[in-house]
């Protein structure tokens, strides 16, 4: 799977970027056929004094692609909770697939 994490307005840390690609990876065990992962982590600047940190994610399979895009106030947790809203779209479509055939 090809994974690609760019993160705009800010440098990540390796701990980060671990983090980021420790989860991708686990996506494998959901489906099967993710051909690739684009991973956006951007400083929301909103007229925010305090900026929120936003976590957009990307998977591309055969014939689809799934997009989730979540906010907070670290990474990490904004991370996970895209990447959670992704795992639960994998699974709705699964299930939905394997009722039609």
């Amino acid at each position: 799977m090809n994974v690609q994490i760019q993160t705009v307005h800010f440098d990540a840390d390796s701990k980060l970027i671990e983090h980021v690609n420790a989860k991708i990876e686990k996506l494998a065990t959901f489906h099967d056929k993710i051909i690739g992962a684009e991973v956006y982590l951007k400083l929301d600047a909103l007229s925010h004094q305090v900026r929120d940190k936003v976590a957009e994610i990307k998977v591309y399979v055969p014939r689809h692609s799934y997009f989730v895009k979540h906010q907070s106030k670290t990474f990490e947790e904004s991370f996970d909770l895209a990447f959670s809203s992704l795992v639960t779209q994998i699974k709705r479509q699964k299930e939905k697939s394997t009722m039609t055939h």
